[in-house]
């Protein structure tokens, strides 16, 4: 297909916000009985969509009430993803969002591809001699062998698995297989029990003090 031209692809400005502005009418004509998950499930989308509008500060906004509203219903793949929506805004608390949004997407089972896309962003911000791009690219295949479905596991494994590669190469200029092996080991990227709690040191920076959640409460509710 000839993708020469980019409004091929992508809605006009005119279409989005038309979209916005249909969306934002359905907001303010909701009824008294829509719940607050409704309600956030459409600010999610509203807030994309000022996104693609460019109006940043806005979509921002948007999506911290989304998220507050999602956290309190415990509704955790909604809030993960309101994150990455905060995280693309390029706000001041930009990397805040996204520790939160990873801190849940590792911790609770929600899609996989959710938590791989935060994780992605995540190895985007890293240098590329910093161990922890290499965190994050490993949890990434971790959860993907963990909750993918027989259908997506293919998929999704042969990406991050290319994302290993990648970082390896960008890491320590790692090109071969043996070469990868030794540093996966060298790394201890082979064992969960330590890049986890590595992964959980590298939030803690990022979040400067912010955690959204109480994440004490929430390690309390897992089953054992």
């Amino acid at each position: 297909m000839d993708a020469d031209d980019s409004s091929d692809a992508q809605p006009s400005e005119a279409v989005l916000q038309q979209q916005l502005t249909e969306l934002q009418t359905q907001l303010d004509q909701l009824p008294p009985s829509t719940t607050a998950v409704q309600r956030a499930s459409l600010l999610l989308d509203i807030g994309y969509l000022q996104l693609q509008l460019q109006r940043r500060t806005e979509a921002w906004w948007t999506g911290q009430e989304a998220f507050l509203s999602f956290v309190s219903a415990e509704m955790w793949e909604n809030a993960a993803q309101t994150c990455d929506l905060m995280f693309l805004t390029e706000q001041t608390n930009s990397l805040i969002a996204l520790a939160n949004g990873i801190w849940l997407a590792v911790t609770f089972p929600i899609d996989p591809e959710i938590t791989l896309n935060l994780l992605n962003h995540l190895i985007e911000e890293m240098p590329d001699n910093s161990d922890g791009a290499a965190i994050a690219a490993t949890t990434a295949h971790y959860i993907v062998d963990l909750r993918a479905t027989e259908r997506d596991h293919e998929n999704l494994s042969f990406f991050t698995n290319q994302l290993l590669a990648q970082v390896a190469r960008q890491h320590s200029q790692v090109e071969d297989q043996a070469g990868f092996t030794a540093w996966f080991k060298k790394l201890e990227l082979d064992q969960p029990d330590q890049f986890l709690p590595r992964l959980s040191q590298i939030l803690d920076i990022l979040v400067q003090g912010e955690w959204w959640i109480d994440r004490a409460a929430l390690r309390a509710k897992l089953p054992d």
